[in-house]
């Protein structure tokens, strides 16, 4: 019994390891409703997709027996939206095969079918968020976690049901069809609509009856929440601008068996009140495949006996509403559609997407569950592994040509919607890259195994009214920001500028005008600080402001430059026996020399803001896999009369300071001033092959470098031997040593 006893207890104590060894058991949970349509790409980050590609005609459920453990009553694919999947599969594609887009990451994703049905769609939102094949949300228990982004729905119900569910496990979703109803039913979800502003479409519509004078028109809606806030929104709109309506019908959406007599009864009655109208334009607006129900309209005419026959009428369709049909409308009558203007949403082609599309193959899917549906419904053909017993029509070889269907069925180039997709898959990942990449001060990295988070006093300089100390026993480099004790400043400007004002009754700052050198100090000090408006994220205000600022301050600063030389050369001049120059020595000669020269610099850059102001512009040409915000100088014309005026003072400032140089050295500061402006020059002249040669955001930085640097250059050639005098060497700043200097 002892040994029995001791066994049982060490059982017990080996049974945690013996579990923690064991190999993890994949989930054996069976999801009751197997997607019929799904398509998976397997990636370190997956993308999750909501198309729609089929709609359900089902039978109601009455709930007095259990449902029919399927999703499927009758199947009618929407053969153009196919296109939608291609689109996400190409994005993702193509940022995988690129090498500057999330490197070393690749990229999946998982799409499923919404059937433009709220249970459909709620049902693969929690396969999304599910292990794969396996419907158990929250519980993962195959492959890491790493759904990011969520892509979906064409229209409103789809993307508020998606949204919903996504709501609690706060996933991304971007919005690729119209769903306005989603701004005010779903605040604070983690939604991005990637389509524009419907008011937009509102006021090119109205643009568009006032142009032709359509001022009798009816209204046609494929009912849902975004009809009647369509209706709601053009009619007192239209109305201000004397647009009277015939009539406003609205088409209830029909999704089972049993409610088709009912869409029978009701298709005649809007045909018949469509015919009646005498109001020759109708304005129609609907979900992408409603113009498929339209065209039902003259054939439930006849079912129902009518007399009325269709006459010609000018049909206005929004964006939302796509050139679709479904496949039993391959020989229908497209007399209908005959006067109809659409509106539509940007698109473009990607390059290789034609040639993507075409290499597509049903008798190879490579895990692509929409193709052999879509494919035997677009050609009318069967597959004759799909049917049971013998085949009955045409069969599929998997040979037949996209290129050769209809428009209403599938087109070659990308569409609206699909472009938004692509769109929105190309901005999830540029996300991703940009947070991969980020050097915030709050991302943490890995270095030998530790965490930093990125903030190091070590490589940041101290902010403005702070200054560097040294911490004791360590490397020179390691320092802390400590605050400037009371009476200074760390800002270098200012305080040579307090300096000479402290100074200012010595003979070394009044023998250089006083005034101007005042004026000098302070637009130096506007120099440094108009570097600014180059940092940040480029508005109006900035780009007007920020050549003209740099180009009139700069001037000032070598005028005055240009007033201290000629002051100089007069000074000395009219100290000759009988010279007329003491007459134009003074104060007044100096202020009028400032003045006129930043005039005429102010007058060319008021110039520049009449005929042609600079504006915010996004360039997404020069520089390859960027988009740079920039500010657009408006021409470069003016730009380089700027820069040329600026040089021509510089010039002028050189060859006068450069011929005073050899004057007394008592009161002559000429010899700074040459130094001064060769820096200027240098600095300039080589701005312009640098400026030219450089794209994007390094041409802001280049000159940038170019006014901090000639800035620098200014301050330093010319006032630092003045502050050399006065701080360091006080007896050299007397009138006596002066004079005997002199002498």
């Amino acid at each position: 019994v002892p040994k029995m006893v001791a066994l049982f207890f060490l059982l017990l104590i080996l049974l945690p390891h013996a579990i923690s060894k064991s190999p993890i058991v994949k989930c054996h949970v069976h999801d009751p409703y197997i997607p019929l349509h799904q398509y998976h790409q397997e990636g370190d980050l997956i993308i999750g997709g909501i198309a729609s590609h089929s709609i359900i005609i089902s039978v109601s459920i009455a709930f007095t027996e259990k449902p029919l453990p399927t999703l499927l009553e009758e199947l009618n694919v929407v053969p153009k939206n196919y296109q939608h999947i291609l689109a996400l599969e190409f994005a993702v594609k193509e940022i995988n095969e690129n090498p500057q887009l999330l490197p070393n990451v690749t990229l999946g994703f998982r799409i499923y079918d919404s059937y433009f049905n709220a249970k459909c769609t709620s049902h693969a939102t929690m396969l999304l968020i599910s292990t794969l094949e396996t419907f158990v949300p929250n519980y993962i228990c195959d492959f890491k976690k790493n759904l990011i982004a969520i892509i979906g729905g064409l229209d409103s119900l789809t993307s508020l049901h998606v949204a919903t569910n996504l709501d609690i496990y706060k996933v991304p979703q971007l919005i690729y069809g119209p769903a306005a109803v989603m701004n005010d039913k779903t605040p604070g979800l983690f939604f991005y609509q990637m389509v524009p502003k419907e008011t937009c479409q509102y006021k090119g519509i109205l643009s568009l009856l006032l142009h032709f004078q359509w001022i009798w028109i009816g209204i046609l809606t494929f009912y849902d929440e975004n009809a009647e806030r369509f209706v709601q929104t053009v009619v007192p709109l239209f109305s201000q601008s004397g647009i009277c309506f015939a009539f406003i019908e609205r088409s209830h959406k029909f999704t089972y068996v049993t409610e088709i007599n009912d869409m029978f009864k009701l298709g005649a009655k809007i045909h018949d009140k469509i015919n009646d109208s005498k109001a020759n334009v109708v304005l129609f607006y609907g979900v992408s495949y409603a113009l498929a129900f339209f065209r039902w309209l003259p054939y439930l005419s006849e079912l129902e006996q009518s007399s009325n026959t269709s006459k010609g009428k000018v049909w206005i369709m929004t964006a939302q509403v796509e050139l679709t049909s479904f496949v039993y409308q391959r020989t229908w009558d497209t007399e209908i559609l005959h006067g109809v203007l659409s509106f539509t949403t940007h698109s473009n082609d990607p390059p290789g997407f034609h040639q993507f599309v075409q290499s597509k193959n049903p008798s190879s899917p490579n895990g692509d569950g929409f193709i052999l549906d879509f494919w035997q419904q677009a050609f009318g053909c069967v597959f004759p592994n799909r049917v049971v017993g013998s085949v009955k029509g045409h069969i599929c070889t998997g040979q037949e040509k996209l290129e050769n269907l209809p428009g209403p069925f599938f087109e070659m180039s990308m569409t609206s919607h699909s472009y938004n997709i692509y769109n929105a898959v190309y901005a999830v990942a540029h996300a991703l890259h940009a947070m991969s990449t980020s050097r915030g001060k709050h991302r943490r990295v890995m270095i030998n195994g530790g965490i930093n988070n990125g903030k190091n006093n070590n490589l940041l300089d101290c902010r403005p009214g702070f200054y560097r100390k040294v911490k004791e026993g360590e490397a020179f480099c390691c320092y802390d920001c400590i605050p400037c004790p009371e009476g200074k400043i760390s800002d270098q400007e200012a305080l040579v500028l307090e300096i000479f004002v402290k100074h200012r009754d010595t003979p070394v700052v009044k023998a250089n005008n006083r005034d101007l050198t005042y004026a000098l100090l302070i637009s130096l000090l506007l120099c440094f600080l108009s570097s600014l408006l180059f940092i940040g994220y480029p508005d109006k205000v900035t780009c007007l402001l920020r050549q003209t600022a740099f180009g009139i301050i700069f001037s000032v600063a070598v005028s005055c430059v240009l007033a201290k030389t000629i002051t100089v050369v007069l000074a000395f001049m009219a100290t000759k026996p009988g010279s007329r120059m003491r007459k134009w020595v003074g104060k007044g000669l100096a202020n009028s020399i400032v003045l006129s020269c930043s005039l005429i610099q102010a007058l060319i850059c008021t110039l520049w803001l009449v005929i042609s102001p600079p504006f915010p512009n996004v360039d997404m040409k020069s520089v390859a896999e960027e988009i740079v915000l920039e500010c657009n100088e408006g021409t470069v014309t003016f730009f380089y009369c700027v820069l040329g005026y600026m040089g021509f003072l510089a010039m002028v400032s050189f060859t006068v300071a450069f011929l005073a140089r050899k004057l007394p050295d008592s009161f002559n500061e000429a010899k700074f001033i040459t130094f001064s402006m060769l820096v200027f020059c240098s600095v300039w002249l080589s701005f312009v092959p640098s400026y030219m040669s450089t794209k994007g955001k390094y041409m802001v930085a280049v000159e940038i470098f170019s006014i901090l640097a000639s800035s620098a250059g200014l301050l330093g050639c010319i006032f630092s031997p003045k502050c050399y005098i006065i701080l360091l060497r006080p007896e050299l700043n007397n009138r006596d040593h002066l004079i005997r200097k002199k002498s």
